[in-house]
């Protein structure tokens, strides 16, 4: 039975009647064989420009030996990879059709990452995703919420594993989120000419550490990484996001392919002004829409301040280094017109498993308000002058089955 919009024990016991079954993904992936053009654009929608990613003649010169994807393709919701199911897994899809709280608002509040390897370009990608865990959780912002877990584990075409996920919708009944109206408070002032400047001072001042090792004997606990700013938000960045990392998992598309979808999915569409259907993901860029969701204006994708996290890591760690682990929470929106400054500090310098020099840092998003919209914290692996280069991090298995088997294990290990 639907929920219609509202939150019901029923819904809840049938949507953890799904957890650990694995499922075809809504989407197909945004790359299916990603080269050196995905890879740019890929870290082009999230303002990085380093070129690593962005010149292969470069990344020709790195320790790398090639172009290499930006952290953030690998995974991502539908960036990449095609759906690895057995025959009975095929069969079982028929009875994970529906949304079991259909018509309740999803918004992206949590994501566990980790990297294994680096993707080189032109390769097949394999994926395996599945429910991993549902908390019925009361939220300040819709009443009742629920926290729903999925997870997912990809590997190439030749069997190289690359890393896992876990990402937390936090589903919350609209009528709910309208009546509160948390947010109806939140004033986003005009940014004079002076203001500009002194982002556009930011700005000028940012470069990624490149080919410039930073060497783990260097780094102390307290360290600063960052800062970085990104915005005043546009909707300019949204559509530029868009451009390299796809409509993601409701598979958001023009005219007659809008059309299918909307007959796959007639309850994402909602009516415009002039009485024309349109998805419900237009909160992002239309007011009208934010407020339906009890938005006082449009905002940003998690997505969007997750990539941005990676960006200060990446561009801190320079190209020798590995990005192994991000963590991070959305716990605020990031309105059109808001700032974010992407900012750290080192709080541990160590030898990780094997031995590897590691160090973490705790990151955060904040806004020209003081407000902190997306704690996270991060493990990146350092060369070192006595252990030598960076070794890549061990996979939980060998297989992709396996690797994601370790994967929901490990999910609910840590919720027991």
């Amino acid at each position: 039975m639907a929920t219609d919009g509202m939150i019901t024990d029923s819904g809840i016991a049938r949507l953890r009647s799904r957890i650990g079954v694995p499922q075809a993904y809504p989407a197909p992936p945004h790359y299916r064989r990603p080269g050196e053009d995905a890879f740019r654009h890929v870290a082009r929608s999230y303002g990085d420009d380093n070129p690593l990613w962005c010149d292969p003649e470069y990344a020709a010169g790195t320790r790398w030996k090639g172009s290499v994807a930006p952290p953030p393709l690998v995974g991502g919701d539908s960036l990449i990879g095609e759906d690895v199911l057995s025959e009975d897994e095929r069969a079982a899809q028929a009875d994970l059709r529906g949304d079991p709280l259909r018509g309740v608002h999803a918004f992206y509040g949590a994501s566990e990452r980790e990297w294994w390897s680096p993707l080189g370009p032109g390769h097949r990608i394999f994926r395996r995703t599945a429910l991993v865990g549902v908390v019925d959780k009361p939220g300040q912002f819709g009443g009742r919420g629920v926290q729903e877990w999925t997870a997912q584990a990809f590997r190439t075409g030749d069997g190289a594993l690359l890393g896992a996920q876990y990402r937390m919708m936090y589903r919350t009944e609209r009528e709910k989120a309208r009546e509160r109206k948390k947010y109806d408070s939140v004033a986003i002032e005009p940014w004079d000419e002076a203001a500009i400047a002194e982002l556009d001072a930011g700005y000028a001042a940012e470069r990624p550490r490149g080919a410039d090792p930073r060497w783990w004997e260097d780094v102390r606990a307290g360290d600063a990484v960052g800062p970085l700013v990104k915005g005043p938000l546009t909707v300019t960045d949204m559509v530029c996001w868009h451009v390299g990392m796809g409509m993601g998992m409701y598979d958001v598309a023009p005219l007659r392919l809008a059309y299918r979808n909307r007959l796959r999915i007639p309850r994402f569409y909602h009516r415009d002004e002039l009485g024309v259907p349109d998805v419900m993901q237009r909160v992002h860029w239309d007011p009208a829409f934010a407020r339906r969701s009890g938005n006082p204006a449009t905002f940003d994708y998690g997505r969007m301040r997750e990539t941005w996290l990676v960006h200060a890591c990446t561009d801190w760690m320079g190209d020798d280094a590995w990005l192994w682990r991000l963590r991070v929470e959305f716990r605020r929106f990031n309105y059109v017109g808001d700032v974010q400054w992407v900012e750290g500090e080192v709080t541990r310098r160590y030898l990780a498993e094997g031995g590897r020099p590691a160090v973490d840092v705790d990151l955060r998003t904040r806004n020209q308000r003081g407000e902190i919209t997306s704690p996270a914290s991060a493990t990146m692996l350092l060369p070192s002058r006595e252990h030598g280069p960076v070794r890549l991090p061990d996979p939980p298995a060998d297989t992709l089955e396996d690797a994601f088997a370790v994967t929901i294990d490990r999910f609910a290990e840590r919720r027991a």
